[in-house]
């Protein structure tokens, strides 16, 4: 049934987008989603190891793991690969199998640790009520993805819409136990290298010229191997304009806009305050995601509407800036 409505929002997404094109003008939500197309990268067909019939057989290694696993074994949703089993407590049900044919495991996109990765969420150390309420949000559609084809998100509905209450609780549970680490590093520049889409983030397209970064947040995996193999030490790179990092500590602090400050809510060094969850070193583009959701109104309901008076007066520029500052910061939980 979830199929279903997923390609019928599809077909609809489509038509909306072949009819905006014969409009005179569009409105301000697919203005502003079309500014910031570059956020929501998809899955190019430059990598092969993301297409099916996966490797069954060649057993593979990451850095720093006694573990192998084959690539299949990397893909498999519903027992994802557990590279440092040692770095976290017995995994519960919902995030280490989910169910075969109804619920992928949590820790298939989150990673076993909560880890998670550019296109989705780090759950390690955010709030269990939190997490509870947010999955809820899903399930009942006042969150969603401003872009309604991103895949990850897309990805989320369908585990909202087919985890249990008590799965959910679990997972909330374990997930607020882990500590994020650092993994995501921000770096200023006017040009990086020519990137192609890798699936919710992008990886550097070898031998290719450079390219101007304009007003984006480019995310690259460091080792798209290592993406692929869902290892939870990987590190990423946001590449960010030039004078991002203090022109986001000058709003997040409330020294250049009328917004209120980000740590009033998030704590002074953005570590999170009761279920103001902690965005300090998380992906930059993750939390730019989230900034638009809010000015669009795909993250709604009650506890969204602080955010959403926060963020009405807040520019692409200034997005970009403060979720730069955010993600340059030392994770503290």
């Amino acid at each position: 049934m979830r199929r279903a409505v997923i390609a019928a929002t599809a077909a609809l997404c489509l038509t909306t987008r072949a009819a905006s094109a014969q409009a005179p003008s569009v409105g301000p939500d697919t203005a502003l989603l079309s500014l910031v197309r570059w956020a929501f990268p998809g899955q190019s067909k430059d990598i092969p190891s993301a297409k099916p019939p996966f490797d069954s057989v060649t057993l593979l290694h990451v850095p720093h793991s006694a573990r192998t696993f084959s690539m299949a074994q990397a893909k498999n949703v519903n027992a994802p690969p557990d590279w440092y089993p040692r770095t976290h407590p017995t995994m519960p049900p919902s995030v280490a199998h989910g169910e075969k044919g109804r619920v992928w495991a949590c820790g298939y996109c989150h990673l076993p640790d909560g880890q998670g990765r550019a296109e989705n969420a780090v759950l390690a150390g955010l709030p269990a009520a939190y997490i509870e309420q947010q999955v809820a949000a899903i399930r009942t559609g006042s969150r969603h993805s401003a872009m309604a084809t991103y895949s990850p998100s897309i990805r989320m509905r369908d585990a909202a819409d087919s985890a249990t209450v008590r799965e959910v609780r679990d997972a909330a549970r374990y997930f607020s136990r882990m500590r994020a680490r650092p993994r995501f590093a921000v770096v200023e520049r006017r040009t990086i290298p020519a990137t192609y889409e890798a699936g919710g983030l992008y990886s550097e397209r070898a031998g290719a010229d450079s390219q101007p970064l304009g007003q984006r947040i480019i995310e690259l995996t460091d080792n798209l191997e290592r993406h692929e193999l869902r290892d939870a030490a990987g590190t990423f790179t946001a590449y960010v304009p030039p004078g991002s990092i203090v022109a986001g500590r000058r709003i997040a602090q409330g020294k250049s806009t009328d917004a209120a400050t980000c740590a009033t809510c998030h704590g002074p060094a953005l570590g999170g305050l009761a279920l103001a969850p902690p965005i300090a070193g998380r992906s930059p583009t993750y939390l730019f995601r989230q900034l638009i959701g809010f000015k669009t109104g795909a993250r709604g309901g009650a506890a969204s509407a602080p955010m959403q008076k926060v963020v009405a007066g807040l520019s692409v520029d200034d997005m970009i800036a403060v979720s730069a500052y955010a993600g340059s910061l030392r994770p503290s939980r």
